[in-house]
């Protein structure tokens, strides 16, 4: 078997075992001291672990034969000697010296003759037992292994999960399409089960025919004194079993599905119930600046290839996608083992991943967490043709090389190297192919060799400086650098078509303390061709370039051109992958094409994968010459999805031009039109009726489509904008069309009837919005079927049209309304008719969700939204389309990297929603499936769609387990319903009970469960929160009018559990920061001769005069005078208090020149900041007296 095929986690290259003995000090002792199980139940070990001295095997095989009589058993307090005696056998194997013929003759001593008689039947059925199942042992472990193949993995299947130290991290990285048999012990990926069998034979018939006699040179303990060993004997296994029962047990040894796969089963039929509320179902687009692997060419034609920070594994024969997720971030790089059965992937940015991916099974067998402590991530990764090693380049400013022994589940690289920032930033990384020491990588200004010296844990590296001086030729910028197949030069390739051979100097090895060092340097400049040398590779005897133009070359090892490929007109190859299946021996029916040397030889070569440029990906077979698309994907960013009001289809816009529609039931890509150069689909949407489909374009433009041929509806586009087109939206009878854009401007189109026929006009743009315009709506006047119109601006303006008196070039407003304070609205949407009052929802940057009365505005609800890292930025309702589905609805959205579900009605509760990471870098869209059976979002920048397939049940599974009532709500709450707030919170409520009865009253005090309204702002200042006076009147309006529209009854008091739910979904959700409170003095001050943001005295009181919610003098005398402490005890907050006078103050005395942030909070305000202060700390706010 080659190292090729060689499974890579057998042996070292040593050939010790590659699980470090360290990690397990105690085994080989616990295994002699303990009794087994059966070989039939456990997994074959590794050559390494069978080449045991014959002393260790013959203890494990006195184990197997006490253990088939069932004279041990695993008891938790051990069994007593006595009954071992009663039995006559005398066990002795924790020391390694039970032989049975001396336990024999000791029993002859101590018990007699009978006993002599017992121990000798024993023996001879013990013999019988064995030399029966050396026939059938084999066969039982033979189907064993067969009956485990198709299992899905389970928890057993773990074998490191309680004793491997990685394994808490591994199991920390949740994968959704990942499995519990993730292993980090190399123990478990034992392939070769055939060879692992014979030897598990061979080694029992030696313990047989070695059973009756005494081992030689076996060492043994002296007797001394009769009687006196077996005490010894006794205390020697009761302080052994005791020690066994300290340790936590391991499981039983079982298969992993990663060792007993042979072959690809990620396409099997999985029918395993979805337990997420969320699953990825298919990835649209892939990211073309990374490689795409031919993994699968024999019956099948799989390809690897990198979508966002997801590795997609896809069966071009089954239509079928297998999807490798865990990473945080957009997935960086990527590489394959030569017989393809191993993956490795990284990514860049915070907590950054290194995850080595099992090919057969899809399952992670080894994750690095911390492969970049600085949190830069990974810019090239490469893999030893074994794949034993595997080497990695970081994206830091200081770029560092480590390689690592992933076989052995190591978290730390075997060695390191940090690069100059002079040798530029090193971007493609390769081993040599037949040396596991020696890696070259380059950057675009220069080519490194390293040498790997493991026994010394160096890594040894040559960067020779070249100039346009060393060969007096320009040499252009490297692109790829491999080992020639020589093997005693390497070769770099430019983009000016040239090719650098190195020439590689490796010193003998050397035990002086300073022996000569590795080096290559320059030998010669190749004018290889024309144009730019893209990639570089080897392919069987040759050497194979691509290059800008599309052309495909293969040169032998003197460099002389063998074939090319020329007439595909191809754009600038980015990668090329051959088959790892060779290439099929030309017979009379073969087309393979005559090479262009002198003998005109067939040109054989392997089957192979092109990656270009623009996106596209070709699989050439070369028997055929035959060139076959088979992934044609945007190549700019995607910004625009629109699904089709009632038919499985999914539109995709992308920067490019290009608009393509999918099946999205099937799979299958349908159509597509690519527009002029320079136009870019920024906004897609279809009309009602999914006839008409909306495009909004980068440069303003507007087309209407025909849906189902993309042919334009109109004769000439629309062009009343100068800037991108954000927003498309169709009236609900599909008579109006409204457009808004990155100029705060929203248009509006009308159908007219000319000459018979229904034609688009334009009607009339308003530049309404100051800010960004983030929801363009239509609805639906409740008086009359007529269409109503409404934008939702970043300038917190709510603005409603009036179609009807509009005209042309003239759009009338009909109201504009206000929505918020500070925070600014990022979406709206009508919330679905599941109360008698119709609302429009709109959410915010404070994670809040209103709910305004779609026809007075009022703001008649605020609740707290989903809370996962960023607020939402778009809001859809999930279509139902049955009556029963119409009781319970749920709502999507979408924030700065997540894709989530809402449970409706909104009420607060955390265990309602639910998220998922669907573009690290950045979301850009959504849209829905029809049947509401899917869910669809844009990555932008990151040039992928995903497909989310929808599993209600599961979310609402979450929602029963997180408890009813206000359970939900207690845990928002520090300590809980038993904490120290809660408590408090009990008392201030209670209080303000008295409060409103009056404090000297001497009349009997009234119990109820209730406060009246207006007590409702002090208490929730006594509990550190204060709102506006615009959030007060939020909070009386929700709690008044509750009850308005069923019983027609105003409330004018509220119960402690509702007091509850108002506090928990007005107050802030992350509490007042110092982020925020720096903020405003960063806007409102002045930077002063320290360096630091200050407001003067003056400016300081004549803002909260005259800005915001005004102040009049008495009120800021009096609320200094308080926080100053300088008014008696409960000033103005009790009824019996208000008939006092307060001091005057003079705050010209009290307050310093200068206020910065960090004084306004602890000297004025009061509060405190928590030790190690940072500008995201959070301040500190104790409950405060009434």
């Amino acid at each position: 078997m080659s190292d090729a095929e060689r499974n890579p986690l057998e042996e070292a290259e040593d050939g010790e075992t590659e699980m470090k003995e360290e990690e397990y000090p105690d085994y080989s002792e616990e295994e002699e001291n303990v009794p087994q199980e059966s070989e039939a139940d456990l997994v074959p070990w590794r050559d390494s672990q069978e080449e045991k001295e014959a002393g260790d095997e013959e203890e494990e095989g006195q184990l197997e034969e006490e253990e088939e009589e069932g004279q041990l058993e695993e008891e938790e307090g051990g069994r007593q000697l006595e009954e071992e005696e009663e039995e006559g056998q005398l066990e002795e194997e924790e020391e390694g010296e039970g032989q049975l013929e001396e336990e024999e003759g000791q029993l002859e001593e101590e018990e007699g003759g009978e006993t002599e008689e017992k121990a000798g039947a024993a023996l001879d059925e013990v013999v019988a037992r064995f030399q029966e199942e050396l026939t059938e042992e084999p066969q039982e472990i033979t189907m064993s292994m067969i009956s485990l193949q198709g299992r899905p993995p389970t928890d057993s299947q773990s074998i490191m999960s309680e004793n491997s130290p990685t394994t808490r991290k591994e199991s920390e990285h949740s994968l959704q399409g990942g499995s519990s048999s993730t292993l980090s012990s190399s123990y478990d990926y034992d392939l070769e089960m055939t060879s692992s069998e014979e030897k598990l034979v061979t080694s029992l018939q030696k313990k047989t025919a070695q059973m009756p006699a005494e081992e030689p040179g076996q060492e043994r303990v002296s007797e001394p004194v009769k009687g006196e060993r077996r005490r010894d004997k006794r205390v020697s296994y009761f302080d052994m079993r005791k020690e066994k029962e300290a340790e936590p047990k391991a499981r039983p040894r079982t298969d992993s599905l990663v060792s007993i796969s042979s072959k690809d089963i990620l396409f099997q039929k999985d029918d395993q119930a979805k337990v997420y509320p969320l699953t990825m179902t298919w990835k649209f687009g892939w990211n073309s600046s990374l490689p795409v692997y031919y993994i699968r060419d024999e019956k099948q034609r799989v390809l690897l290839y990198a979508s966002a920070h997801t590795a997609v594994i896809y069966n071009v024969f089954k239509n079928d996608q297998h999807h490798l997720m865990g990473h945080p971030n957009v997935i960086s790089c990527m590489c394959v083992s030569e017989d393809r059965r191993w993956i490795a992937t990284a990514d860049k940015g915070p907590n950054c991943l290194l995850i080595i991916w099992d090919s057969f099974t899809g399952i992670p067998v080894h994750t690095i967490f911390d492969s970049c402590p600085e949190g830069d991530g990974i810019r090239a990764i490469a893999i030893t043709r074994d794949a034993k090693y595997l080497a990695t380049i970081s994206d830091a400013e200081i770029q560092k090389v480590c390689i690592w022994r992933w076989t052995l589940a190591a978290e730390t690289p075997a060695c390191t190297l940090d690069l100059p920032k002079e040798y530029g930033f090193q971007n493609y990384l390769i081993f040599n192919p037949t040396n596991n020491k020696e890696l070259v990588s380059n950057s675009k200004i220069q080519a490194i060799y390293y040498l790997w010296y493991e026994e010394r844990e160096m890594l040894i590296h040559s960067a020779p400086l070249l100039t346009e001086k060393t060969f007096n030729k320009h040499v252009g910028k490297f692109s790829q650098s491999i080992f020639h197949l020589n093997l005693t030069q390497v070769l770099s390739a430019t983009l000016e078509g040239k090719l650098v051979v190195w020439d590689v100097y490796r010193p003998p090895l050397s035990a002086s303390a300073s022996p000569a060092l590795p080096y290559m340097k320059p030998c010669k400049l190749v004018h290889l061709q024309k144009e730019g040398i893209t990639v570089l590779t080897t392919v069987d005897s040759y050497i194979v370039t691509g290059d800008v133009k599309g052309n495909i070359k293969f040169y032998d090892c003197t460099l002389s051109i063998i074939y090319w490929f020329s007439n595909f007109k191809l754009s600038s190859i980015r990668t090329l992958s051959f088959s790892k299946t060779p290439a099929t021996p030309p017979t009379e029916k073969s087309n393979y094409p005559s090479d262009c040397t002198l003998k005109g030889d067939l040109f054989v070569v392997r089957n192979f994968i092109i990656g270009t440029s623009d996106a596209i990906v070709y699989h050439l077979k070369a028997d055929e010459t035959k060139l076959e698309k088979l992934l044609i994907e945007p190549k700019e960013a995607i910004c625009a999805i629109a699904c089709h009001p009632y038919q499985p289809l999914i539109t995709i816009g992308s920067f490019c031009g290009m608009i393509k529609v999918w099946d999205y039931r099937k799979k299958r890509y349908l159509f597509s039109r690519v527009f002029e150069k320079g136009l870019g689909i920024q906004s897609l949407t279809y009309n009602p009726e999914g006839d008409l489909l909306g495009a909004g374009f980068t440069e303003g433009t507007v087309y209407i489509l025909d849906a189902m041929s993309l042919e334009n509806g109109i004769p000439e586009p629309f062009k009343y904008s100068r800037t991108s087109v954000t927003h498309i939206s169709f009236s609900h009878n599909s008579q109006y069309m409204a457009t808004a854009d990155a100029n705060f401007t929203v248009a509006v189109y009308i159908v007219k009837v000319r000459n018979s026929q229904r034609v688009w006009e334009y009607l009339a743009r308003l530049r309404s919005h100051r800010q960004s315009i983030r929801s363009l709506l239509f609805g639906v006047h409740l008086d009359s079927n007529e269409p109503r119109l409404l934008s939702l601006g970043r300038d917190r303006l709510l603005i409603e049209y009036n179609l009807l008196q509009s005209y042309k070039n003239h759009l009338e407003v009909l109201d504009i309304h206000q929505t918020d304070q500070g925070n600014y609205p990022t979406c709206m949407i009508w919330y679905p008719p599941l109360t008698k009052e119709l609302f429009l929802l709109i959410s915010n940057s404070g994670y809040k969700v209103k709910l305004f009365n779609s026809t007075t505005k009022m703001c008649r609800k605020t609740l707290l939204g989903p809370v996962y890292g960023s607020p939402m930025e778009q809001i859809q309702v999930l279509p139902v389309k049955t009556a029963i589905e119409l009781q319970r609805r749920y709502l999507v959205f979408i924030n700065r990297d997540k894709v989530g579900l809402q449970i409706l009605p909104i009420d607060g509760n955390p265990h309602k929603t639910c998220a998922i990471v669907c573009h690290p870098n950045g979301t850009a869209g959504m849209a829905l499936s029809h049947n509401g059976h899917y869910i669809f979002t844009a990555g932008g920048q990151d040039l992928s769609v995903v497909q989310w397939e929808v599993n209600l049940s599961a979310l609402e599974a979450a929602v029963s387990l997180g408890g009813e009532d206000l359970i939900p709500f207690y845990g928002l709450v520090s300590g809980g319903r038993e904490g120290k707030f809660y408590r408090e919170l009990e008392d201030y409520f209670y209080y303000s009970q008295l409060r409103s009865q009056g404090i000297d009253t001497m009349e009997a005090r009234k119990v109820s469960e209730h406060i009246c309204l207006s007590e409702v702002p002090f208490v929730m200042r006594a509990i550190g929160f204060y709102p506006s006076e615009e959030k007060i009147d939020d909070m009386f309006n929700e709690i008044k009018f509750s009850e308005y529209v069923d019983t027609g009854e105003v409330i004018d008091k509220i119960n402690l559990p509702d007091f509850l739910k108002v506090y928990l979904n007005h107050r802030p959700p992350f509490g007042n920061t110092m982020s925020a409170i720096q903020e405003s003095f960063d806007i409102l001050g002045y930077t002063n001769s320290e360096g630091k943001k200050v407001i003067r005295r003056e400016d300081f009181l004549k803002l909260l005069l005259t800005k915001g919610e005004h102040m009049t003098e008495e009120e800021l005398s009096d609320c200094f005078a308080t926080l100053l402490g300088l008014n008696p005890e409960g000033w103005k907050s009790e009824p019996a208090a208000s008939s006092l006078k307060g001091p005057e103050v003079r705050l010209e005395e009290e307050l310093p020149d200068e206020i910065t942030a960090e004084i306004f909070v602890t000297d004025i305000l009061g509060l405190s900041i928590a030790p190690g202060f940072a500008q995201d700390a959070e301040v500190s706010e104790g409950p405060r007296d009434v």
